[in-house]
Formats: C-alpha cells, structure tokens, sequence
C-alpha cells in the first residue's frame, strides 16, 4: 500500500500556461479518492503531473512538491516513477491493436524488469480473475475488442505490473452501462483486495464516488471543495451540479444549472 501527497502544484503548459495553480491532495495507502471537475478543470494535468508524462505534453512542474511514500517523485522521469509502483492508465484505452489479448498483457510485465514463466502465469491468472471475459477471448487480436473490453485489457495490462498506486483517467468514457459497472467492481476489488491506492479521474460523479472513500472537486486548475465520498454525496452543490439533483432530491435541466453560481459559492 502506498501514499501519495500533492503539496501546492503549479503546473505551466509551453512555458506561458499556467493550468494548476497550487492544487493539494492526499491519496491514503489503500483507498480510492475520486478527482472531479468538469473538462479543462486540471485533473489530467495532476495525474501526469504525478506520473511524470507532463514532459511529453510541454508541461513542467513550476511550484511545490509530490511525495510518494515520503519520497519525492516530481523530479523523475516517468520510468523511474513506474518502477516504483506508480502506473497511469491513460484516457483513451491505448493498445497495441495488432496483438492479441494475451500479447497486451505480457507487454505490461515488461514495466516490472524479467520475470519468471511461473510468475508470469500467476499473473496472468489473476487479471483472469477480476476479468474473465479477457480469459475467453485470449487469442482474440485486441483491435476487434469492443470499448469495453479493451477498457478491461489496458486495466489489465496495468496489473501485469504489480502496481501498488494506480492514476486512472475516465474509464467509463463511451462505455455501455453493463460494462461500466463491471469496470469499477473490479476497481473496487482491485483497493479491497489488492490494497492498490488509486486516484481516480471521472466526470460521471455518481460513479465515482460508488467507490471512493475520499474526493476532491477542481475547478480552473484548484481544489474547489474535498471531503469524505459520504460527505460529497450529501453535499448540495454535488447534488447540484454534478448529480443533477435539486434540493428536494429531483433531477434538474441542465439549463437549470448555472456556471456562476457554483463558482460563487466555491470560490467567492
């Protein structure tokens, strides 16, 4: 189980944008902590900002710290940070689309250094456990997978690495409901059973927070408001704004709701 500790981030795009302007979280060993926020509010930018993948993109760390374990990770380059356990699973499920299901996977035990046949076969076994569906269709060449499946393998292929702290981004996008659910089952087992700590990105809030413990919502680049997933839940600004509930529990219009209020109440 590992802790991750994000200290007053400031984060510049191409040396001129400034995107997170002094973002604080905490992700405690073996919880799920939901990052909220609406498109644009940073939380990609804070999982590659943890990650190290800012470099690719033109970012850079401009102000504070992340720690994890107690060690600070925000000067490594992203293959030190995945050998240390710290795996993000990016947006877009990104495969190697000409190999078949089982292929993806062994690829993902190359993040962890050799390995041993044995080893390998147990991991194996255990992807093949929180997903079944990948075990029948091994042999199946992973391009023809649909949207769901492969959102399965790239999760997979992630736990070929023996993570112990998972950075997730969107894995409901464009996915049917069925197999929605069926994905964060098994990220909820994957914290209740593996004891891997996860910071989860998802704009679909009730989701979200099914299966956090903590969250924090962003908005233009901060911390807006945090609290225990329970806490969230009953909060009327969630409701509002990211449930689509008015005070009396009802669905509401999305003209109904207004931008500048939240911002109001947040950040006034």
């Amino acid at each position: 189980m590992s802790q991750l500790m994000l200290n007053n981030i400031e984060v510049v795009y191409c040396d001129v944008i400034q995107v997170l302007r002094g973002v604080s979280l905490e992700v405690q060993p073996g919880t799920v902590v939901a990052l909220l926020g609406s498109n644009g509010a940073g939380k990609t930018t804070t999982l590659r900002a943890i990650s190290g993948l800012l470099v690719s993109q033109d970012g850079k760390i401009t102000r504070g710290t992340i720690e994890y374990d107690g060690e600070r990770i925000d000067r490594l380059p992203p293959d030190e940070v995945v050998r240390r356990g710290l795996i993000q699973i990016l947006e877009g499920r990104r495969l190697f689309q000409h190999l078949t299901v089982e292929e993806n996977l062994v690829v993902g035990s190359v993040a962890r250094g050799r390995t041993t046949d044995a080893s390998l076969k147990h991991d194996l076994a255990e992807v093949y456990r929180y997903f079944p569906r990948l075990e029948d269709m091994r042999k199946r060449v992973s391009g023809y997978l649909s949207g769901g499946e492969q959102q399965m393998l790239v999760i997979g292929r992630a736990l070929m690495s023996n993570p112990r702290f998972i950075l997730l981004d969107e894995p409901s996008l464009g996915l049917a409901p069925l197999l929605v659910a069926e994905i964060f089952r098994v990220i909820q087992q994957m914290s209740d059973q593996g004891g891997i700590s996860i910071l989860l990105v998802e704009q679909n809030a009730n989701l979200a927070l099914s299966v956090a413990d903590y969250a924090y919502v962003m908005d233009n680049g901060r911390i807006v408001l945090d609290g225990s997933a329970e806490q969230m839940v009953n909060n009327e600004d969630i409701k509002e704004f990211y449930l689509g509930l008015n005070q009396l529990g009802e669905r509401k219009s999305y003209r109904d709701v207004k931008h500048y209020k939240r911002r109001k109440r947040w950040l006034g």
